[in-house]
């Protein structure tokens, strides 16, 4: 079983200096590296499954966004958002001195690797974009909005996996160690009492999100997407609220002409601690 190594490394935002976590795993001298960025409310610890499979043949990395797990909260709420999580992302990838890298991106995490792919000069190989693209459905938007930043607390462990739980029915099948798992890498202790890990300011983009707004984020998108260079796969899960088939069929012709497979039986979004999906990240890097 391996082992992954903690570490954190200094990013720069117009606030001052932070501190982002991030977790290795793998041999550290491995010129094949694999980046990876969890959803909205998620954290590094989601890829603990898959790090274990493919570590064996490559050099894992995954970073805890800012506001999220151990990195930094932001003391401006308004710097949450893709271009701060790109500046952030760029500081860790020359920490890990790497020339290239793949870059595996689920939903938010997608959307980062996006940004980061469509710019000039930029490390990426090949970038997985896992069940997001530059068209979001709004009514998926409010349904993440409905629960996201919202304070919480429980007065145990139980209540608090039954409530990730609750919000996490679209991840689809699991078994009850595998749910344990995924809800105790979004759970803190504080006070004596369970809530989740992120910075609740996370969600206050959310507040003032309208149709209209999301139109206009979906240009900037689509202008990214048209952009990126990198070889690209896109995951959609077959029940999927947030990536429609059509916004996937226009991928598919536009921009980087991703490959594009559909995980059956799973929504917002397809965890790939499952070994058909683990497999699926497997057949594309190599």
């Amino acid at each position: 079983m391996l082992t992954a190594r903690l570490h954190t490394v200094q990013w720069l935002s117009p606030h001052g200096l932070h501190k982002l976590a991030y977790r290795e795993w793998g041999d550290p001298d491995n010129p094949h590296v694999l980046l990876c960025v969890h959803g909205l409310t998620r954290s590094s610890a989601d890829f603990e499954t898959m790090a274990q499979d493919l570590g064996k043949n490559l050099r894992v990395v995954a970073a805890d966004m800012p506001g999220r797990g151990a990195s930094d909260w932001l003391s401006d709420a308004a710097l949450y958002g893709v271009p701060t999580y790109v500046s952030a992302c760029v500081a860790l990838v020359a920490r890990l001195n790497a020339g290239t890298l793949d870059w595996f991106g689920t939903s938010m995490g997608g959307l980062i690797g996006m940004a980061y792919a469509s710019l000039p000069n930029n490390p990426i190989r090949k970038l997985i974009l896992n069940d997001v693209g530059p068209s979001l459905n709004f009514s998926a938007l409010q349904r993440i909005g409905d629960y996201v930043g919202k304070p919480v607390e429980f007065q145990t462990l139980q209540e608090a996996r039954q409530y990730i739980r609750t919000i996490s029915q679209p991840f689809g099948p699991h078994t009850e160690s595998q749910w344990n798992e995924l809800c105790d890498s979004v759970l803190v202790e504080k006070n004596g009492h369970w809530q989740p890990h992120y910075d609740p300011a996370i969600g206050q983009a959310f507040q003032n999100l309208s149709e209209s707004t999301t139109l206009q984020h979906e240009t900037a998108l689509w202008a990214a997407f048209d952009a990126i260079k990198a070889d690209t796969l896109v995951v959609r899960g077959e029940h999927s609220d947030l990536l429609s088939k059509q916004t996937v069929a226009e991928m598919s012709q536009r921009g980087p002409k991703p490959r594009v497979i559909e995980v059956h039986g799973v929504g917002h979004a397809p965890t790939f601690m499952q070994n058909e999906q683990i497999n699926i990240v497997r057949d594309f890097l190599f």
